[in-house]
């Protein structure tokens, strides 16, 4: 074996061998990532579950839509996969521009729940039903363009936060946001 030679198998004096290990498992495959995001999702569920859902259920329903729509209303944070040096100026513009405008979206229609939350309008249900279905499906398609174009999760530099720790805790409100918007809707039926 050569001073090159890695553990995994792969010699790089030799570039016409491909390195060795598990053929069903992709290279791109980054295992410490994909924990970290799993681990982000798990702890942001049993959280929610033990002391935000309680607190939440009790609360009037406008009071703890609003509550959560303020949390998204900091989605703007993703217009920075648009800024170089806060990721790398490797990764694909489009992704980051896709990403970015659509958390811009996301938190405009968060704060709009919010002002029709606030201001009692007739129409602040679907309102917050139009915010919650778009950042529900823009943070589930920047995941899934995510793992089918983006090959290496350090081109996120800085922003490798964003999907690892905040888009759990967003897509984890989410779900609370439909629980209330459903659970009400059964209630109102119910009267």
């Amino acid at each position: 074996m050569s001073a090159d030679a890695e553990p995994t198998g792969f010699d790089r004096t030799r570039p016409d061998r491909p390195p060795q290990g598990n053929p069903n498992v992709p290279q791109s495959f980054n295992l410490p990532f994909v924990l970290s995001v799993a681990g982000a999702f798990l702890t942001s569920a049993v959280v929610a579950s033990i002391y935000v859902w309680p607190a939440l259920r009790v609360m009037p329903r406008y009071e703890a839509l609003r509550l959560l729509a303020a949390f998204n209303a900091f989605r703007f944070f993703g217009m920075n996969f648009m800024v170089a040096g806060f990721v790398s100026a490797e990764l694909s513009p489009t992704f980051a521009a896709e990403v970015g405008w659509g958390d811009l979206i996301a938190a405009s229609l968060a704060l709009a729940s919010i002002a029709a939350l606030s201001w009692r309008w007739s129409i602040a249900v679907p309102v917050v039903w139009a915010f919650n279905v778009w950042g529900t499906l823009d943070l589930l398609n920047a995941y899934y363009v995510g793992v089918t174009k983006i090959q290496d999760p350090g081109l996120f530099g800085a922003g490798i936060y964003i999907p690892a720790l905040y888009v759990p805790l967003l897509l984890v409100s989410h779900v609370l946001v439909f629980m209330i918007l459903v659970r009400s809707g059964a209630e109102e039926k119910a009267a």
